[in-house]
């Protein structure tokens, strides 16, 4: 999905088309509705195509199966031309071939066997009813200079380069027919794809002048890594695209995250909108020296879009990730809680840890199952605590002011001036009472969403 972004947010840019294009031409990597999750995806993240297998355009299909025939016909083309060649080697041949190389400590590669076979042998192998696939036919010596936007100037030699296979025994073909033909019949005018394929500019290239086409212009993103510069993998926690989505991650937060990993803005601003992203984007300002997923800045940066939603708009965001218990609860008991704990959460996901102790079926719940030493401030006591907390309980139930934060921080807070106690002594062990837990909202702040008669039920239950 990074690739991805980079890629609208240039077409954006320039004012350019994004187009979306299904390469399932290796059937046998093809995993039944992965197309309709990257679909699924693109539209969370708000990276919907121009044109593409849902929104259709000018040159559908835009999905590679359907365009075999268009394959097959510039293969043979290629071949008609001399610049590609049919090969009917065998897979145990080519594993021999590869084992003895390997063995040789030789760069395993295909030995252009069958380039040499004129047009009868190649007839008698066809007549033979013999399999075969078609290779391109590489120069043998040379050195390609080439200049990528992020990589700058690039050079390739051709006697190190194989000749890859373009069109496979089953009549698919390989990424690299099949998208420089697309690309060209497309009308791509910039290829801005993953590191891994910089190896293949120069057969890329080389089917571009042997087609008479004018390539596009390349730009190879850099590796993504983990914080310890190495490249990111499963142990690092690399996952799907959409499960960032079921971690309870906002789209518009990944987003500006994501555009930040290897693109560098000019100036030190963080966080961006989407319009100013698309304004400020450049090819150029990609370091290619590797981009770092770091789960701690992105926490930080989610936890900030969280914070800048209204109440309103948060509680619509929760909603798909919030248990609640089994009873009823109306829209403005949810928006109070949500106000109490919105500077707290960091994922959406967080809402059950930071919200659910305040209805009373799940307090009740967990009640049996706590550590009481969470009650007892520092140099305390359990029986100091149990009588701080009864005597704050009396104290609630006989206090008759406004049950407000406010208010009943004022009165408090002046109460316990009055007993000469500290203030830990007696709200540490009455904010784990009302939530139990160490860490939770404003003592104040519970008192209010709870209210008189569940606050003091929940003081008087944990005395017990």
């Amino acid at each position: 999905m990074w690739t991805a972004l980079f890629n609208w947010l240039f077409a954006k840019h320039v004012g350019g088309t994004f187009m979306l294009r299904i390469e399932d031409t290796d059937q046998k990597r093809f995993v039944e509705g992965s197309t309709e999750k990257i679909f699924e995806a693109l539209d969370w993240y708000g990276l919907t195509p121009d044109e593409g297998p849902q929104q259709g355009g000018q040159f559908a299909p835009y999905v590679q199966s359907e365009r075999l025939d268009r394959y097959r016909q510039y293969a043979e083309q290629l071949v008609t031309n001399g610049k590609a060649y049919y090969c009917f080697c065998t897979p145990e041949r080519l594993d021999q071939l590869r084992a003895a190389q390997t063995a040789a400590k030789q760069q395993p590669k295909y030995d252009k066997h069958c380039a040499t076979l004129t047009s009868d042998e190649v007839a008698t192998h066809k007549q033979a009813g013999e399999t075969y696939t078609i290779r391109m036919k590489l120069p043998e010596s040379g050195i390609l200079v080439h200049h990528d936007i992020i990589r700058g100037t690039v050079k390739f030699q051709y006697n190190v380069l194989d000749d890859s296979v373009i069109l496979k025994t089953d009549g698919y073909p390989t990424y690299h027919l099949a998208n420089v033909v697309d690309d060209h019949d497309m009308g791509i005018s910039h290829v801005i794809r993953a590191e891994e394929w910089l190896p293949s500019v120069p057969k890329h290239l080389f089917l571009y002048e042997a087609f008479g086409w004018t390539p596009p212009v390349f730009a190879h993103l850099p590796l993504l890594l983990g914080t310890d510069r190495a490249k990111l993998s499963k142990r690092h926690g690399a996952t799907s695209a959409l499960s960032f989505r079921d971690e309870g991650y906002l789209p518009e937060a990944l987003t500006n995250f994501l555009a930040l990993m290897g693109w560098h803005p000019k100036d030190e601003q963080e966080i961006f909108t989407r319009e100013k992203l698309v304004e400020q984007f450049s090819l150029e300002g990609i370091n290619p020296s590797g981009a770092v997923f770091d789960r701690t800045k992105l926490d930080w940066m989610n936890g900030m879009y969280i914070r800048a939603l209204s109440v309103e708009q948060l509680l619509e965001r929760l909603r798909p990730f919030w248990k609640l218990p089994d009873e009823k609860h109306e829209d403005s008991e949810l928006l109070n809680i949500v106000r109490l704990i919105h500077d707290r959460l960091v994922r959406l996901t967080d809402i059950n840890d930071f919200a659910n102790f305040m209805f009373p079926s799940v307090w009740d719940t967990e009640l049996p199952t706590i550590d009481r030493a969470i009650f007892v401030p520092k140099k305390g006591t359990i029986e100091a605590t149990n009588h701080h907390l009864e005597q704050t309980a009396k104290w609630l139930s006989a206090y008759n002011g406004e049950w407000k934060s406010a208010t009943l921080k004022e009165q408090m807070i002046a109460a316990i001036a009055s007993m000469g106690k500290k203030n830990g002594e007696i709200l540490w062990p009455l904010r784990a009472a009302l939530s139990l837990r160490a860490a939770s909202p404003d003592v104040f702040d519970l008192l209010e969403v709870l209210g008189k008669e569940e606050s003091i039920r929940r003081i008087e239950h944990v005395c017990r």
